[in-house]
């Protein structure tokens, strides 16, 4: 058992945040959603698929969204069966940024510079189109945007779940703010670390009159390169702001410190241990752990939760796998990860447990 601000997690297994777009086209959780979460409930501490926090943050097909009623209704499904198994479950709140795309919702992406990523993304009916140049954000746009993550907090708490996760990783729209690689702002929003951070800052404070700050959590990824990211100032602007959300009084923080979903290479490795020295309450680990490995990192002091994601997938049993020391199922192929309408059981509610 591990406590997370007041809320006691049964062990120290998380479900990580996974994008499989099995939600439908209106982003409302469905019964099938319900079940997939119920399967893997025996974890400590649930995460959700990263969740649209509105339009215009919302631009992967298929993916969930907590702006509508329908779809604080279809998450209540989903908090229900998993607090049926005594579990704790957190939203994880997206804004995709530039990452975002104009045929979902016929809204330009936005971002704090008008630097487009390189590269195709998946759009609408599943085929492939270039990013898109983003708009660049206006300061008088900015409370309007931390309101956008305050709404959605709201409807989090509405529809049942113990904490918000504010997804601050992966090239997503907090993450162009924080990094000097995508933020060339000259307002207050830009140019120094403790500028870049202040929207982070600004949405924290926001969410903090929603839910109590120890059940708010924050996600980063200071090594990866997924979203065109990765900055040469990355270990100094990554340990700022792990101090600041320390100071701002955050229940955890999720580092995404494995190399396995590519490394920049633009700065040195900031690991777990590094977190710790600047993060006084839970720290949770994240990419290409294995049982051994996240053992040693608990017992290590470095971290207090491991985020299992892929081999989550194809084992909803994992954590009884773990305990049983028995062999995991392969992980999924590339092709099972996420849905593309159809019968979305396949490659999500099909896996079996252990014999």
């Amino acid at each position: 058992e591990i406590k997370i601000g007041s809320l006691l997690a049964k062990n120290r297994i998380a479900l990580a945040p996974m994008t499989r777009a099995r939600y439908g086209e209106d982003g409302v959780p469905k019964d099938i959603n319900a079940e997939y979460f119920k399967q893997r409930s025996s974890a400590g501490l649930l995460i959700t698929d990263a969740t649209g926090i509105s339009k215009e943050g919302l631009g992967w097909w298929l993916a969930p969204g907590l702006f509508s009623s329908e779809q604080v209704e279809g998450w209540k499904k989903v908090t229900s069966a998993v607090h049926a198994s005594q579990s704790i479950i957190y939203v994880q709140l997206w804004h995709m940024g530039r990452q975002s795309h104009s045929s979902l919702f016929g809204i330009q992406p936005v971002a704090p510079s008008a630097f487009a990523v390189k590269g195709d993304t998946h759009i609408k009916g599943g085929s492939k189109a270039p990013y898109e140049v983003p708009r660049a954000l206006e300061t008088s746009e900015l409370p309007r945007l931390v309101q956008d993550y305050v709404s959605a907090a709201k409807s989090a708490k509405e529809a049942g779940f113990d904490g918000i996760e504010i997804h601050g990783a992966n090239g997503y729209l907090l993450d162009t703010f924080l990094q000097s690689s995508t933020n060339h702002r000259t307002d207050e929003y830009g140019g120094s670390k403790e500028n870049r951070f202040r929207i982070i800052r600004e949405v924290i404070e926001g969410v903090k009159t929603v839910f109590p700050p120890e059940q708010i959590g924050i996600r980063f990824s200071p090594n990866g390169g997924y979203g065109d990211m990765g900055s040469s100032d990355n270990f100094e602007t990554f340990s700022y702001a792990i101090s600041e959300v320390d100071k701002l009084g955050l229940g955890y923080v999720h580092i995404m410190d494995g190399l396995g979903f590519g490394f920049h290479g633009k700065d040195k490795v900031f690991r777990l241990y590094d977190a710790r020295r600047l993060f006084s309450r839970v720290i949770i680990g994240n990419v290409g752990y294995s049982k051994e490995k996240a053992e040693g990192v608990i017992e290590g002091g470095v971290a207090d939760l491991i985020a299992f994601g892929r081999p989550f997938i194809s084992n909803p049993d994992l954590v009884e796998r773990f305990k049983g020391s028995l062999p995991l199922a392969p992980d999924a192929g590339y092709d099972k990860w996420y849905g593309h309408g159809g019968d979305e059981s396949i490659g999500y509610t099909d896996f079996p447990t252990a014999p």
